[in-house]
Formats: structure tokens, C-alpha cells, sequence
């Protein structure tokens, strides 16, 4: 979310995160996605949480049809693009590949926006140019980019209005702590899960996670020991769902 400077080491990984550019396997798609360290910092490079929250999403078949999600401080997109492809079979209109003319034209109203990918307004542009880039024509209008600065204009989404709320190492600024929370109650309702994944760097982010459960049920869903990225899933008060 935060267009500022971040330091995750050296060696290989930092080389992947300044390349121009990250490929990757998911959906049966190969997703190629543009990066820009040196103009919008950590918002446009892929980190290892969303890798490790898309190959969670696919792996345990979680169903997303027919489900309106939201991301946080989507950067590339790269997670908001896996569930979109991931969703795809919702709609019948978006089964078919050798449809008329007049049936792709219906897809615009039939297949209504069920993924909101969102960030600040700096990095939107930026986001927006790899959604389009990464989705084929026909799931294109199932997937909307907005802008989201956490805490603020939260009226511009109705509340509680998703089934699933979705962020790849959001946690680690902890000014932001009590922007993200607030924006998190406003967007849930009881049977809204929240997804996050994230990889504790230090101490104040395990101080969101006591923070977070001060207002959510939260529970360990998910460790990848090779990247050393937790998922915790989220619900309001002891609501559970098993997706």
C-alpha cells in the first residue's frame, strides 16, 4: 500500500525485486507482470506473501464463484489477477470460448465486477496497466481497480458488502496499524473472511495481530517455511467459516 522505500535484504531476492519484470504459473495462465522499484517502491514489485496466498487460494481449492472479493494494497496485482482467474467459472457466460458476438457483448452487464483490486492513487495507474495486461477480454469486466487509502473515503465501498478480503504483506508499517483495522471493520460483515498473509519481520507486527484480535476470531491457516510466510484467516467474533 505505502509508496515508500523498503529494505528486504540482498543477494537473489533483491535482485528479483528490481527486475522489470516477475512470471509466474497460476490458473492454468502464465501471468507476466511489470515491476518498478526505482519510481513506485514497494507497491510495484511482487513480494513472496502474495505467491504464497495465490498457491494457498489454488492449492486448497478454496471456491471463490459467485464471491465478491476485496484486496488491500494490491501493488502489481498479482493476487487480485490469480482470483479473478480463480473465479472465473461463476458466471455460465464465462465458460464458453467460441460464443457469438452477441453473447460477448452481454458480458459487460451480465458478468457484474466481483473483485475489487485496490491501492493508493499513485500507484493505480501502475496496477491497473498489469490487471488488464494478465486478464483475458471476457473476465476484464469481472475485476475493478479503485483506489483505497486505508481510513479514508470509507463510504465509497458499502460495508460488509464482501465475502472475502484479501492482503499479501500489508502488515508492516505501524502507523498504518489502526487506519488498516478500521478499514477491515468497515469492509466485513459476519460472514465476511479475511485472508492475510504476511511475513513477521518484527515485533510491531505481531502487535497488529494483537490488535486484530481484539475485533476478529484469528486463526493460523497456512506456514510456508520456505519463504517463511504465515496466512492467518480473520472473522468477526466467533463466527467461523470453512470456506
Amino acid at each position: 500500500m505505502a509508496l515508500v522505500p523498503y529494505e528486504e535484504g540482498g543477494g537473489w531476492a533483491a535482485r528479483q525485486l528490481h527486475s522489470p519484470s516477475a512470471t509466474f504459473r497460476f490458473a492454468s495462465r502464465t501471468i507476466r507482470l511489470q515491476q518498478d522499484w526505482r519510481r513506485l517502491g514497494v507497491a510495484a514489485v511482487v513480494w513472496d506473501a502474495a505467491v504464497v496466498l495465490c498457491a494457498y487460494l489454488e492449492m486448497e481449492g478454496i471456491d471463490l464463484r459467485d464471491r465478491s472479493v476485496i484486496e488491500l494494497g494490491a501493488g502489481t496485482g498479482l493476487l487480485g489477477i490469480v482470483v479473478t482467474l480463480l473465479a472465473q467459472g461463476s458466471c455460465s457466460c464465462l465458460t464458453g470460448t467460441r460464443e457469438p458476438a452477441g453473447v460477448r457483448a452481454l458480458y459487460s452487464t451480465c458478468c457484474r465486477a466481483r473483485v475489487t483490486i485496490t491501492d493508493r492513487a499513485a500507484a493505480l495507474e501502475f496496477l491497473e496497466s498489469n490487471v488488464q495486461a494478465n486478464l483475458p477480454p471476457e473476465l476484464r469486466p469481472r475485476a475493478v481497480v479503485k483506489e483505497l487509502t486505508w481510513g479514508k473515503d470509507l463510504d465509497n465501498f458499502p460495508p460488509g458488502a464482501f465475502d472475502f478480503v484479501l492482503g499479501a504483506d500489508i502488515v508492516y508499517l505501524e502507523e498504518t496499524f489502526v487506519e488498516l483495522l478500521q478499514t477491515l471493520e468497515h469492509l466485513c460483515s459476519e460472514r465476511t473472511v479475511i485472508l492475510l498473509a504476511c511475513r513477521i519481520r518484527y515485533e510491531r507486527d505481531l502487535k497488529f495481530l494483537k490488535m486484530l484480535r481484539e475485533h476478529f476470531s484469528v486463526s493460523e491457516v497456512h506456514y510456508d517455511p520456505s519463504k517463511d510466510v504465515h496466512i492467518y484467516k480473520a472473522q468477526r467474533g466467533s463466527h467461523k467459516d470453512d470456506f
